[in-house]
């Protein structure tokens, strides 16, 4: 190895988040290629001065929220989009908590804070959606060739507003943080089209696209009484309701 070769930040966190998917994938389909990759990372992560045991020992990822895969059902998802085959799936909505049968057609397998969801072409709502993996109660492939959506189309649905929900209808959320919580938010990228400045008393006003204000919404309650919702009204009125509930749970009797 080059003395003092090392990687930035960016380059250790891929590796490692790459180690580390491989290390929690179940035997199926790719069990043959997962060895020799874990091999080619661990051969780069000790490629500099130090080992890769060195390196393994002293950096880690924390996995917070994770949702436990089935991985009979990963193998035939990933099969399917791979070979670009309908498959035939049970989801269950944690939103209804109710079961519903569709027949979809695999365009991406999506790993997003810390678990996997199937964007596909759903032929019962005949448009795009997204179903978290871990929901998938039952998956078989049938013999019908997936339809293929293109990635202008794909990109539109999936990444024109924030978090894990796809939508086309976008809206922008204003956000005020306190001088405190800025020091943190300022330098946070919360989505790639965000716009934010620093007012003259030190706060903090951060723009971002949503289509659907569920996970927004939970992000900015995480913040507590150090964000104020700006804009647009309908989600500062569902902020206000939703403190108002947890005020109610909280009070003392």
């Amino acid at each position: 190895a080059l003395p003092g070769l090392w990687f930035n930040a960016s380059e250790v966190h891929a590796l490692l988040s790459m180690q580390h998917m491989l290390s929690n994938l179940d035997a199926g389909m790719l069990s043959g290629h997962i060895k020799p990759l874990q091999a080619r990372l661990k051969a780069l992560l000790g490629s500099a001065d130090h080992s890769a045991e060195e390196v393994e020992k002293r950096l880690r990822i924390v996995q917070a929220t994770k949702r436990t895969v089935s991985s009979k059902y990963f193998e035939t998802i990933a099969t399917a989009t791979l070979s670009r085959r309908q498959i035939r799936l049970q989801h269950y909505s944690r939103q209804t908590g109710e079961e519903s049968e569709r027949t979809v057609s695999p365009q991406l397998l999506t790993y997003y804070r810390d678990n996997w969801y199937l964007d596909a072409w759903c032929h019962l709502r005949n448009d795009i959606r997204r179903f978290a993996i871990d929901a998938i109660r039952h998956v078989e492939l049938t013999g019908d060739k997936a339809k293929d959506v293109s990635q202008a189309k794909l990109k539109e649905s999936l990444e024109s507003g924030y978090g894990i929900f796809s939508g086309s209808k976008v809206k922008w959320a204003k956000l005020r943080f306190t001088p405190e919580r800025a020091r943190w938010v300022a330098v946070e990228q919360w989505h790639p089209q965000q716009k934010g400045h620093i007012d003259p008393d030190g706060s903090y006003l951060l723009e971002i696209p949503y289509t659907d204000d569920r996970e927004l919404l939970m992000d900015i309650l995480k913040h507590g009484a150090d964000v104020e919702v700006i804009a647009p009204d309908s989600l500062r009125g569902r902020a206000r309701d939703e403190i108002g509930k947890m005020a109610v749970r909280y009070t003392l009797s």
